[in-house]
């Protein structure tokens, strides 16, 4: 074999080494691109809509500034109102009753969003879990790859390095002809 035919034998290693890694890593957004799918089809029901929608604004400045605002307003109306035309007098008890009904259903359904959110960590979870599996199944495959590319680099090294010293031995044998011829 010579070294023309080596060169073209690694060439032709190289590009089917090439190959498989593409093809690897196309697996491999493959996978991602379906876990992703996965999350993105959830269908939600009316109530984890209403849920979600609930534990938005329940937990934001929104709800607090205006609950604020009409609980003062509240308080504001009944006091400053003359006496006769107060709906909730002084201690409030409508207000209490009022503000003990939106906490007593606000607190289940802020509890079925957290819920639902955790549901979507746990898949998010296993989602991400599956990506490390096959990245660590490429990262071995490629391993291997890159183990047998050397071993058989290795091989085609000691085939050079065979040709180079047959070619210098033959070299050799042809400068002792060449002197021996001289010297008689």
């Amino acid at each position: 074999m010579d070294l023309k035919e080596l060169i073209d034998s690694e060439s032709l290693h190289v590009q089917q080494l090439d190959a498989l890694v593409k093809e690897s890593i196309a697996e491999e957004e493959m996978l991602s691109s379906k876990l992703l799918e996965l999350e993105r089809d959830e269908h939600l029901t009316l109530g984890q809509k209403v849920a979600d929608k609930v534990a938005d604004f329940g937990g934001s400045w929104t709800f607090i500034m205006s609950f604020m605002f009409l609980v003062v307003l509240w308080i504001s109306l009944n006091t400053i109102w003359a006496t006769n035309q107060k709906f909730d007098p002084y201690p409030f008890i409508l207000l209490n009753l009022i503000l003990s009904c939106i906490a007593a259903l606000q607190a289940p359904v802020i509890m079925m969003s957290q819920n639902r959110q955790e549901d979507k960590d746990r898949q998010r979870s296993r989602s991400d879990f599956m990506v490390n599996l096959k990245a660590e199944l490429e990262i071995r495959g490629l391993h291997r790859k890159i183990d047998l590319l050397i071993a058989d680099e290795m091989k085609t090294l000691f085939r050079v390095q065979q040709t180079q010293v047959e070619l210098l031995m033959k070299i050799q044998s042809q400068l002792d002809e060449r002197s021996g011829g001289h010297a008689k």
